[in-house]
């Protein structure tokens, strides 16, 4: 793991060391950073965590109990075992100092981020790889002030990083190589599957899928084309198991029939290329987010968050672990 691609000052990252003496620093507890910080301690590494909020530590707990209960035999043991190898610290320099990874999860602002990795770089050792999970941000923009823009990645998960595959690495404009090839052995030493960016882009890939589909979900819901309990029940049953197995590019090879995706450009693409020149712009005004969030809210009236992020959780790692399964018969 960790192997040096030939820039200077990835020793540290680039040294086999195992596993179990490795040292993650986590920086920003929210829900992204407290998912990232049981991960990487069910998968055997020492963790400290950062946050300046005074209930981190109950949080970090909840946290662990949780992923305990949803994953129950996964690499790492039990709640208690996870949580030995987890301490909270009180600033960014005692978080860093030591380790070999940083993953950083604070508030999506550039000028707090870009004051954060001067921190961390000041204090994390010389070859320490640093990852930010930022949705939204360049990685570019946030190393651009930095001494080693170098080490710095971005590595974004889809939520929730505990239970979803997806790590999407972006390297900025002065990334090395040897950063990249770090996060992705990193990455998919605690499970994950990480997408490298050939390039730097807003909202990154999944994001952008995901708020283009969205838009027409605002858009026929305002229109009353359906409720949005049913484009829900719409998704879940055709394009969401579709593409959990295969993606669109593979959906439409296959839609094609024996003549592939070609056939199906041909034949088939004309209709859908009249289709995207009238692409509906909903408002996001106070009437449309009154419709949408009291049809929502009425909808799951009566339970509780934990319940329905737990349904969630255990739906997903269901399907994750049908489909890998059916995969690896296939090899």
């Amino acid at each position: 793991m960790w192997s040096d691609a030939g820039g200077s000052g990835a020793s540290a990252v680039g040294a086999q060391v195992d596993r179990n003496q490795r040292q993650v620093a986590v920086i920003g507890a929210g829900t992204i950073g407290l998912s990232w910080a049981t991960l990487f301690a069910a998968h055997g590494f020492t963790v400290r965590v950062q946050d300046p909020r005074p209930d981190v530590g109950a949080e970090v707990e909840a946290a662990v109990r949780h992923y305990a209960g949803l994953q129950a035999g996964a690499a790492g043991g039990g709640a208690e075992e996870l949580l030995g190898r987890i301490e909270v610290v009180g600033d960014v320099e005692a978080a860093v100092t030591g380790a070999d990874v940083v993953q950083e999860n604070a508030p999506e602002r550039l000028p707090l981020k870009q004051e954060l990795f001067a921190r961390i770089e000041a204090a994390a050792p010389e070859g320490a790889l640093i990852a930010s999970s930022t949705s939204a941000l360049m990685p570019s923009d946030l190393a651009r002030e930095m001494r080693t823009p170098e080490r710095l990645v971005v590595g974004h998960p889809f939520n929730p990083p505990e239970v979803l595959p997806l790590v999407e690495v972006v390297p900025g404009e002065r990334t090395a190589p040897w950063a990249v090839e770090a996060a992705v052995d990193f990455y998919r030493s605690v499970g994950k599957k990480p997408v490298v960016l050939h390039k730097e882009i807003g909202g990154f890939v999944a994001n952008r899928l995901q708020s283009t589909l969205f838009r027409e979900c605002v858009w026929l819901v305002s229109q009353g084309v359906v409720s949005a309990a049913e484009l829900d029940e719409i998704v879940t049953e055709s394009i969401g198991i579709r593409w959990a197995t295969a993606g669109p590019f593979e959906s439409f090879h296959l839609g094609g029939g024996p003549g592939g995706m070609r056939h199906f450009l041909e034949h088939l693409g004309p209709g859908m290329a009249r289709r995207w020149k009238v692409v509906e712009q909903p408002e996001l005004d106070e009437p449309t987010v009154e419709m949408i969030s009291s049809q929502v809210e009425e909808r799951f009236a009566g339970r509780r968050y934990e319940e329905l992020t737990e349904a969630r959780d255990r739906a997903q790692l269901a399907v994750i672990e049908a489909r890998d399964a059916v995969r690896d018969g296939q090899d």
